[in-house]
């Protein structure tokens, strides 16, 4: 059974930020194999050490979350003053706790100083140090998503034999497989729980938490999440991060150049005379609303497809689901400023936004100036807004609904 009393070592965390999310960064191991005088976490790659390159990709999420490092008793201060140089301003976000003799007593230790309000809990391993942001936050999404425990892991594409005695005897079916990697996410209930009614050692949180019989879902992981173990991955990690290194192919990134970006969203509505009408983030008095699970601003949400296509996020169902109660009856401008954080993020720059308004009523002409304004203020750039009836054809022609296209243009 592991102990979650906290103990009297560790960082006070600011009360003030009702942070739903923590980041558990696992930096206690020796790393023998890497064969430095110094455990793994605190070996330099590039100027910058193991744990504040991992910790680099945390602060680079767009929503706060409480970060907790487990470092070894005897590097706690170091590793404070590491966690306080990548948070800068943040650095209240950052809690320090002494390790275990284990990996999973050194999780349960992070566990035991958990915010009161953080309801997700990633584990991560320090040695993973070039992990991008993007996989944090897309576990993050999942977790939440699917109420489940989330893992990234990448497709095995070599051929594994089953080995007896120095002889291969089957080959397996690598289909099957997957290379498990972190942070692994899961909801902090649960985990807890798992962790206190853990009577043996696992080799990993996910296993820990199957075998309280809960469900672990995995998705796509990223080439950059490699685990720095041996001397060849340290200098596999340096040559990464040295000036004008061009980055290893991304997962979340891939097909991604350093040029422009496009992307396109489409979103269709229904009218209902029981709404309000939002458009383009206005409200429209005197008009038929839209029907949806938000406002059925449908200008609003095919520019965040727009934006999420452009930079390889997703989509805006993938996003912000109807399962999700915290955008029920939201208005569009809470899905874009969701979507902005998310592109800016990722390091894109938005260049402009085109969006084509399909439908009988409303009458976009005599406001279609105070939209352009109103949406380019809202995005930081210019955007254009068009409208155009189907001439009686299809739902919009019939009077049954708007429907809107977006395209977006971004600048990695």
């Amino acid at each position: 059974m592991q102990d979650f009393s906290a103990t009297s070592s560790v960082d006070a965390v600011d009360p003030s930020d009702d942070v739903t999310v923590a980041v558990i960064v696992v930096a206690a191991g020796s790393g023998t194999r890497l064969g430095q005088p110094l455990p793994k976490a605190f070996v330099d790659v590039g100027g910058r050490t193991v744990l504040a390159r991992a910790l680099d990709s945390i602060f680079q999420l767009p929503e706060q979350v409480q970060v907790i490092v487990v470092a070894p008793v005897e590097l706690l201060d170091e590793a404070r003053i590491m966690g306080a140089d990548a948070a800068g301003v943040a650095h209240a976000s950052v809690t320090v706790v002494p390790g275990g003799a284990t990996r999973q007593a050194s999780v349960a230790a992070g566990l035991a100083v958990l915010a009161p309000s953080v309801e997700t809990v990633l584990v991560h391993d320090s040695a993973r140090a070039l992990t991008p942001h993007t996989q944090f936050a897309a576990v993050i999404d999942a977790v939440r998503t699917t109420a489940a425990g989330v893992i990234p892991g990448l497709a095995v594409s070599d051929t594994i034999k089953r080995v007896a005695d120095g002889i291969a005897v089957e080959t397996v079916d690598r289909s099957q497989l997957t290379a498990v990697q972190t942070p692994q996410g899961f909801p902090r209930v649960e985990l807890v729980a798992a962790y206190a009614a853990a009577e043996i050692e696992y080799t990993d949180d996910a296993a820990l938490f199957s075998a309280a019989g809960l469900t672990v879902s995995v998705i796509a992981g990223d080439p950059l999440a490699f685990k720095i173990t041996t001397p060849w991955d340290l200098r596999r990690a340096g040559s990464l991060v040295a000036p004008g290194a061009q980055p290893e192919a991304s997962t979340h990134r891939r097909g991604a150049s350093l040029g422009l970006r496009t992307g396109i969203g489409i979103d269709v509505h229904g009218y209902d005379p029981n709404e309000p009408l939002w458009l383009g983030g206005l409200y429209w008095p005197n008009e038929v609303g839209l029907a949806g699970h938000s406002d059925g601003d449908v200008v609003m949400h095919a520019i965040c497809d727009a934006l999420l296509s452009a930079a390889g996020l997703g989509d805006i169902g993938g996003r912000f689901g109807t399962a999700d109660p915290r955008f029920e009856n939201a208005h569009g401008e809470v899905f874009l400023r969701e979507t902005l954080a998310l592109v800016r993020g990722d390091g894109l720059d938005i260049e402009n936004i085109a969006v084509q308004v399909i439908g009988n009523t409303p009458r976009l002409s005599p406001r279609r100036i105070e939209i352009e304004q109103h949406l380019t203020s809202a995005v930081g750039a210019p955007v254009s807004v068009s409208a155009t009836t189907s001439d009686g054809l299809g739902f919009t022609g019939r009077g049954e609904g708007i429907s809107a296209i977006a395209t977006a243009l971004l600048r990695a």
